[in-house]
């Protein structure tokens, strides 16, 4: 339930009675109205034609309910019929939310001056019993010495302030639908980012994917000519060594056959072993010498 809903429902008493009210009656209403627990909106009993014709300082103080301060009531204080202490209390809570709705954050140095309260302790008190009639809602910092305004009632418009509420509005809308065209604008690009950024993703995965087959299979073709080439080398070995094993009589070399011994002094085999370079005929001595060494 929002606040001051129920506030219009309490004054509709009043609101009969001065349809018929004249003169001193008048007056006494306005007075009853003013000092009445939960009475705080007063729009529809100024409009009343019996009203308006009751005597200039009722109707000011009327007004003062209404739309005013408890400063201004301070500066008029002549001017204006005597007020209780109940009247005083509740232009002190009207007074209130007419701060409230200027600052959403209020300083008990500003409260106390305003609302001539004479300790803190005292404007605390006032302002929880705003909070409990529904007049305003809000946090007391004690440690911050401020009152944290979070919602409050509605309180009647002076002549003369629907025009300015309405610029006021209009202003806001201006400004609300600026925002929310910015917004928009900016939505859209965030969306059109993030579908390049997707397709820009998508591409490089494909460029990585590609490049790793294209890896792979040049590794597969590298792993198969290696092999070839390994079994080549292979074959190619084992002729020549057997080959010149063979021509130089020296046997199989895989079996160890020293039993095979080259015969150096075989001049054939020497001259068709090392060509050109052959050497002298040894001497017989020689020969045998070196056939001994030869069998070792």
């Amino acid at each position: 339930m929002e606040l001051g809903t129920g506030f219009t429902a309490k004054l509709e008493p009043f609101l009969l009675m001065a349809k018929s009210a004249k003169g001193a009656a008048a007056a006494k209403l306005i007075q009853d109205a003013t000092s009445a627990p939960g009475v705080f909106v007063f729009a529809e009993l100024l409009d009343l034609p019996n009203i308006q014709e009751v005597g200039v300082s009722y109707y000011h103080l009327l007004q003062l309910f209404s739309y005013r301060t408890y400063r201004d009531y301070l500066q008029h204080k002549d001017s204006l019929p005597a007020l209780s202490q109940a009247q005083v209390t509740k232009l002190k809570h009207l007074s209130l939310v007419s701060l409230a709705m200027e600052r959403r954050i209020l300083p008990y140095r500003r409260l106390l001056q305003d609302l001539q309260m004479p300790t803190i302790r005292d404007l605390e008190d006032l302002i929880i019993d705003a909070i409990y009639m529904d007049v305003l809602r809000g946090r007391l910092d004690q440690k911050e010495q401020q009152f944290e305004v979070e919602y409050t009632m509605g309180r009647d418009l002076e002549p003369g302030k629907v025009e300015s509420i309405l610029a006021a509005l209009k202003d806001w809308a201006s400004t609300t639908s600026a925002v929310l065209t910015t917004l928009d604008v900016k939505l859209s690009e965030l969306s059109s980012h993030t579908l390049a950024k997707k397709t820009a993703d998508e591409e490089y995965e494909k460029a990585v994917t590609q490049t790793l087959r294209d890896v792979l299979d040049k590794q597969k073709e590298g792993a198969g000519a290696g092999g070839a080439g390994k079994g080549v080398r292979r074959g190619g070995a084992a002729g020549p060594f057997g080959g010149v094993g063979n021509m130089l009589g020296i046997g199989d070399g895989r079996a160890g056959g020293r039993g095979d011994v080259m015969d150096v002094d075989d001049p054939e085999h020497f001259e068709g072993a090392k060509g050109k370079n052959r050497k002298a005929p040894l001497s017989d001595a020689t020969a045998k010498q070196q056939r001994k060494r030869n069998r070792f």
